[in-house]
């Protein structure tokens, strides 16, 4: 008979009630048929063995007799708060995206982005490869206090140690899994042992002198709070693991939120019964106080080493999965190579042994007292980024944040992002300071090589979220003059005039405004639309390789001056739409219907229009040499002439030129009027530029005068009438040709110089 699928035929058969006491304890305690992990193995027990280290045993008591039981318990729930606000926002970010290898670098980098993911990948690694040293050394320190007649040296001890955590982690996770299991059987008993011993050993009356706080000169609430809170920075010993968990969304949030539970329970009764069993001095002066009221005594040493072999062994598990991620994702290609995983479990071997080089060389230096609160602030540093990295995700709005966790709000990320900086500078100021330092340097290194990632982060959403907001607060606010801006739109290719346009609205914005490159295009309606997208890559791909900041759009219409009507009725939205088209000099006296059809077209939907005409030969970003001129006729176009060319001088390539104001009056007596009134002119706009007059019977004559200083010259201009563009482009490409370029400018209004 054939066995239904995905069943053993040599299992045993379940009992009639459907438990089996070997399935539960299967499913706790080994992997499933992929290898993977379920909760209790792959994030309860990490997480426990991280979070019950060697502060428990060897510190606690220091906390509590200095605190008193009052301030003690404050200082363990406040730590606690600040990881269960941690915690909330790990599973909102673990259950809102398929969750990989890299734990909290693989979270982050999703959200925030390569460069904070990748700077939180970098930290983060060498503060999981340095702590493993740092567990080491604490192990034997134990050592060597439990057998002082040893003849073993610590550098001795700590190599053959960190040799052996080695081996366990590079056979595999399993293996490791398993050795933590022993481990926490040990640090099980250890635990029995003491509560059995301070149970026998409680005193009320001692219990009540170490209600209040004992505490010695220079030590105080915040100094005891820092001394603790490195013990529950170990909540994301389990996150580290995601990449070998069967269902990581599922398992991170209850694993973590289980362990932190379980953890505060335990230090909470710890509190209890120390401060009943000893007095507050015994209490401060004893780090072996634990080991004395426990029955037997011995399990407490045993303890201490599960603790640091614990915490050393998921630190050298948690650490290369992280560095196999971020090698995984290109960054840096020097160390693609330690992304590789070998055997059906995928095993970071090569990040393994960089690993145990790291923690070998702190090991050998054999004190780092001096550089473990910088790696206590680089585990803190990563906490309150995942909390900015959900509150981010949450604050966007964005559509795609649906997190299977519901217990979450960005208020709750944002109060656990602020307290982890707080604890930072509680604990030290300055290693605080080091380690934003570090962050910011590594984020601006990570940034400056403009890695393009194959995944979307909320950086899209939150600029989004901005611009929203920002575009509805416009539309409130209405338009005034004081608050115009160059929205221009340039019409490129074609009968257009190449990019020229593209080139002087850029310069006339001058970062100002806002710049459209658009382009109309024709084609049977088959292919249209492909036609419409490959148009716009080409036009995205000209302003990535010119670095302008600007926006593509185009339209398919057969009929050029039909296509610029609806990209001129559509383009925009809210108070962000073009007001000032710029056009080029037609290349073709044969186009010069559709120009002026185009002149006329934008006038109608009142917008400004910008004509440029550059001198034959004109290379593309190349600045002229001259003076910038502004030829003054009258308030109708002249505010727009006089804004568009302060503009331009705002540029860098232009600063050095002079911007001279210029009206041309027939007869030498009105020179001085006129010089007058220019004067008038610049004075309410607050534009530096020097006021001229002219004396010339006609415009041609005036820029003939100045043909050898001017650079650019700024002309008022009316759009030709039907049937006379031909005549229209001849007068003004005569006077062009004594400039080297020429910006005609046809003001739509809306602007006041005064404003």
């Amino acid at each position: 008979m054939k066995e239904p699928a995905g069943q053993d035929p040599e299992a045993a058969p379940a009992p009639a009630g459907g438990f089996s006491w070997r399935t539960l304890l299967g499913r706790l305690f080994e992997p499933s048929p992929d290898g993977k992990f379920g909760t209790f193995a792959g994030v309860f027990t990490p997480n426990v063995l991280t979070i019950l280290g060697v502060i428990m045993f060897l510190r606690f008591g220091q906390v509590v007799g200095q605190s008193g039981v009052r301030e003690a318990l404050i200082v363990v729930l406040l730590a606690t708060a600040i990881s269960t606000l941690t915690a909330f926002s790990l599973a909102a970010v673990a259950t809102n995206t398929r969750v990989k290898g890299g734990g909290a670098y693989y979270l982050i980098s999703r959200s925030l982005g390569m460069e904070f993911g990748g700077a939180i990948a970098i930290v983060f690694y060498l503060a999981q490869a340095i702590a493993t040293a740092m567990y080491i050394i604490g192990f034997t320190e134990a050592f060597r206090a439990a057998f002082p007649s040893a003849a073993w040296s610590p550098a001795l001890v700590g190599t053959v140690t960190n040799a052996a955590v080695f081996v366990s982690v590079f056979v595999g996770a399993h293996w490791a899994i398993r050795v933590q299991y022993a481990i926490l059987a040990v640090l099980g008993l250890s635990l029995l042992a003491f509560y059995v011993g301070a149970g026998l050993n409680f005193s009320p009356a001692v219990f009540a002198g170490n209600l209040g706080s004992h505490y010695y000169v220079n030590e105080s609430f915040f100094t005891m709070f820092a001394l603790f809170f490195p013990a529950v920075t170990g909540i994301m010993a389990g996150a580290n693991m995601s990449g070998d968990l069967r269902e990581p969304a599922k398992s991170i949030p209850v694993g973590t939120f289980g362990a932190i539970a379980v953890t505060t329970v335990i230090y909470v009764s710890i509190i209890l019964l120390l401060a009943g069993a000893r007095p507050a001095a015994e209490l401060i002066d004893n780090n072996f106080v634990m080991k004395d009221v426990a029955i037997p005594g011995v399990l407490i040493i045993a303890g201490v080493f599960a603790a640091t072999l614990s915490s050393a062994l998921g630190s050298m598990m948690g650490a290369p999965r992280i560095l196999q991620a971020f090698a995984r994702d290109d960054v840096y290609r020097s160390i693609r190579f330690m992304g590789r995983g070998w055997g059906p479990n995928d095993e970071p071997r090569a990040a393994i042994v960089l690993t145990f080089l790291v923690a070998e060389a702190a090991v050998l230096l054999g004190d780092l007292d001096a550089i473990a609160p910088i790696i206590t602030m680089f585990f803190i540093v990563t906490y309150g980024t995942l909390n900015l990295a959900c509150f981010y995700e949450a604050y966007s709005r964005n559509p795609s944040y649906r997190p299977r966790f519901k217990f979450t709000h960005w208020m709750i990320s944002l109060v656990g992002a602020v307290g982890c900086g707080v604890v930072m500078l509680l604990i030290a100021p300055l290693w605080a300071a080091a380690a934003a330092l570090t962050m910011y340097g590594l984020y601006r290194l990570i940034a400056r090589s403009e890695i393009r990632t194959r995944w979307g982060d909320v950086k899209g959403g939150m600029a989004f979220e901005q611009a929203r907001r920002a575009l509805l607060r416009l539309e409130e606010e209405g338009r005034h003059p004081k608050n115009w801006r160059p929205m221009i739109l340039a019409l490129v290719g074609g009968r257009s005039g190449g990019y020229t346009a593209a080139e002087f609205g850029y310069w006339l914005g001058a970062g100002h405004g806002v710049l459209t490159l658009g382009q109309v295009i024709s084609g049977s309606i088959e292919d249209r639309l492909q036609r419409v997208r490959f148009a716009e890559t080409a036009l995205r791909d000209v302003i990535r390789k010119e670095g302008l900041a600007a926006f593509p759009t185009v339209v398919a219409e057969d009929d050029v001056v039909e296509g610029v009507k609806a990209m001129l009725q559509t383009h925009g939205i809210g108070g962000i739409r073009p007001n000032t088209v710029v056009l080029g000099w037609p290349a073709d006296i044969a186009h010069a219907e559709t120009f002026g059809a185009l002149a006329r077209l934008a006038r109608r939907l009142e917008r400004s229009v910008v004509v440029v005409k550059c001198r034959l030969g004109h290379e593309l970003w190349t600045v002229p040499m001259g003076e910038i001129e502004v030829w003054w006729r009258d308030r109708n176009h002249g505010p727009l002439m006089l804004t568009l060319a302060h503009l331009l001088a705002q540029n860098k390539e232009f600063r050095q030129h002079t911007l001279k104001v210029i009206q041309s009056v027939p007869h030498l007596a009105g020179r001085d009027s006129a010089l007058a009134y220019m004067n008038e002119i610049v004075g309410g706009a607050r534009i530096e530029a020097v006021p001229e007059a002219v004396v010339s019977a006609t415009l041609a004559g005036a820029l003939e005068t100045r043909r050898q200083r001017s650079a650019i010259a700024f002309l008022p201009f009316e759009p030709p009438e039907p049937g006379s563009e031909r005549a229209f482009l001849e007068e003004y490409e005569a006077m062009a040709t004594r400039v080297h370029t020429a910006i005609l400018v046809s003001s739509a209004g809306g602007i006041d110089l005064e404003a």
